[in-house]
Order: C-alpha cells, then structure tokens, then sequence
C-alpha cells in the first residue's frame, strides 16, 4: 500500500528553570494513500467536454443564425436574438433535470427543449442553404443536435433510478410539500385581508365619532364580512392535522374557533379520517 509522510503537530511539556509549559512539536506520520478512483476521473473529463462541445455548439449556432437575422435587422439586434435559439432548450434541459423526479413536469420541459432544439436547427440549416452551402447548414445543425445528445446521455448518467412504488412516494411528498407551501401564501393574505379590514374598520369608527349617521357600519359587525374571511371547515380540518392535532375532539374545538362555530363533529371527523387515509 503506498503512503505519504503528513507532518502533524502535537503538544508535548517543555520545561525551563523549573517553570514546565505545554508547546506544540512538529512529527511526521505515514498516512496509505487511497487508490486513484478511476470512474470518478472520467467522469469528471466527459463533464468537463460536455460542456466545452455545449460552448462551441452555442458560439456556432449564435454565428450562424445571427448572419442569417443581420440579413434583415442591424447585426447587434440579429445576433443578440441568435442566441436565445440554443439557451432556450439549455434552459429546459436545465428544468427536465431539476424535475427529474416529478414525471409530468420533466415530460413538459422535455417537449418544450426538443422543439426548441428543432428550431435552433431548422435556423442553421436556413443560414447555410440561403448562403448557397446546404451541407454546412446541415453539418451545423448537427452540432446542436450531438450537444444536447450528449448532455442528455450524461444527466441520465448522474440520475438516480427509482422503481414505479418509489416514484410515487417521492411525487406525493413533493405533492404535499408543495400543498403547505401554497397554504402559507394563502394565509398570508388571510393575514392581510384581516388587516385591512380592521383597518378600515378602524378608519370607519373615526368617521362614525363625527357622523352619527354612520355609527352602525363598522365592517366587524357584519358577519358577512367576517365569514367571507374565514377558511372552510376541510381547510381547517387539514390545518389542525399538519400542525400535529390529532385527537378529534381538540380538532372540532379548533375548527369552531377559525372556521365555523357551528360545525357538526361527524363532518370533521369524516374530514379527519380522509386526510389520515391520504397520508
């Protein structure tokens, strides 16, 4: 096994005139050297020409379809507009990925990146034909289509595979995730409803200290206003649930305090027993 020699430092007591003091004294140690993983290098090299082949496929392709926009517009403007053709099926090649685990949304990005990809081509193989070189505009539309190829072939590579039962574990834990994700935004504008109502309400109060033809407005009186406000009983019922109240009875106690103050029990439970089977 091979080694190499790490100096570390320790601390060892040294003494002077009597007066003993802990100082610190170099060593060497002989650590083994792991082998030289030889995948991880590899990989590591095809990435890195992935995406030097995915820079030269975009300078390619924002050269050609540039000259062929500057035919018809300035060549800033021509060139600038070039280079949306490639980054539009990068882009969706980059969200396919990050969707690699939520099947409908990957299917929709990889739609939208191969008919972005067959538009980049279709504009590289016009700018060479219209330039009297169809096997160039046809060759440089191949450029594209091998980057992509490649980088599809390696970002399968680097995903993980899981079985029908795991996908769909995974997508309901993302589906619920993102289910209290949209229920904060939500009560955040409960929260701000609330607020301006009590502001205007408050606002409404001063009008009424000096018309008393106004004095029974006040929105908090009207319990239209108030009950438009509230959630209904099954979002309430899931908001006691995901914040850990279980027992039916604490779970009614709440909902007739946010929701509904006449709320019947077998409907909460009802609710209650639905959610814990969906979970």
């Amino acid at each position: 096994m091979k080694t190499r020699p790490i100096t570390r430092t320790r601390q060892v007591p040294h003494t002077i005139g009597g007066v003993t003091r802990m100082v610190d004294e170099p060593y060497t140690v002989d650590t083994p050297v792991p082998p030289r993983d030889l995948d991880r290098i590899i990989l590591g090299a095809v990435t890195t020409a992935a995406a030097l082949i995915l820079a030269a496929c975009v300078v390619w392709s924002t050269v050609s379809i540039g000259d062929l926009l500057a035919r018809a517009v300035a060549a800033p403007a021509a060139y600038a507009a070039a280079g949306v053709f490639d980054l539009t099926w990068i882009i969706c090649m980059a969200v396919e990925w990050l969707s690699r685990f939520d099947r409908s949304r990957a299917k929709t990005a990889r739609r939208a990146g191969h008919a972005a990809l067959i538009v980049a081509m279709g504009a590289v193989a016009a700018h060479g034909w219209l330039a009297g070189q169809p096997a160039v505009g046809i060759v440089g539309a191949a450029v594209s289509a091998l980057a992509k190829g490649g980088w599809t072939v390696l970002l399968g590579h680097h995903a993980q595979p899981l079985d029908p039962r795991t996908q769909q574990w995974v997508e309901q834990q993302l589906s619920e995730a993102g289910g209290e994700l949209a229920l904060v935004g939500v009560r955040r504008r409960i929260v701000r409803a609330r607020g301006l109502v009590a502001a205007e309400a408050a606002a409404l109060g001063a009008d009424a200290d000096t018309d008393p033809d106004t004095a029974d407005t006040d929105p908090d009186t009207d319990p239209d206003v108030v009950r438009q406000l509230r959630p209904s009983v099954r979002e309430a019922v899931h908001t006691a649930f995901s914040s850990g109240i279980d027992d039916p009875e604490r779970v009614l106690s709440y909902v007739r305090k946010v929701a509904d103050p006449d709320a019947r029990p077998d409907t909460v439970e009802r609710y209650l027993r639905g959610i814990r089977r969906s979970g």
